[in-house]
């Protein structure tokens, strides 16, 4: 049998407690998730790529199941370097939907090999995303209830 390995590619700056639940909900659906962080050279980031790293790595540290790397360019091609089978993505919103729907039929055309697969949030964590909480911190109020525990932002 084919080892089921997905990709779940962000930016996670930072991750957030809704990262974190897609990823373990996700968990025994697949042989490997590997969490891809996404550098685009036109974007600036509120957080370093290594802290980025290093609060998913600490989040994850019991989970054998999962591997994190960076990578630039298009995530279908980064899917395929990594020979995964899917591409885990979550949807909060619709616009999330139409925007993620676009990109997912996009990528098939590319490796028609690939699937995407779409996972919602719990209601609760419905409503979390990074910007929310770079705008949280931006602003000097505490963030610490939308990131996984144990991770300090001020570190």
């Amino acid at each position: 049998m084919k080892k089921r390995i997905a990709i779940f590619p962000g930016s996670f700056d930072p991750i957030t407690k809704g990262h974190e639940s897609i990823v373990k909900r996700a968990l025994p659906l697949f042989d490997e998730i590997i969490i891809g962080i996404g550098e685009n050279i036109h974007k600036s980031y509120y957080f370093p790529l290594e802290k980025r790293k290093q609060w998913i790595k600490k989040v994850f540290k019991a989970e054998s199941k999962i591997r994190v790397e960076s990578y630039t360019g298009l995530t279908i091609e980064f899917a395929k370097k990594m020979k995964a089978n899917y591409i885990l993505r979550g949807l909060r919103t619709s616009a999330d939907f139409e925007f993620e729907k676009a990109i997912a039929q996009n990528n098939k055309i590319m490796a028609d090999e690939i699937e995407t697969l779409f996972i919602l949030p719990t209601p609760e964590l419905s409503a979390v995303n990074s910007t929310i909480v770079r705008d949280i911190i931006r602003n000097g109020a505490d963030a610490s209830h939308l990131i996984p525990k144990g991770i300090n932002l001020k570190d």
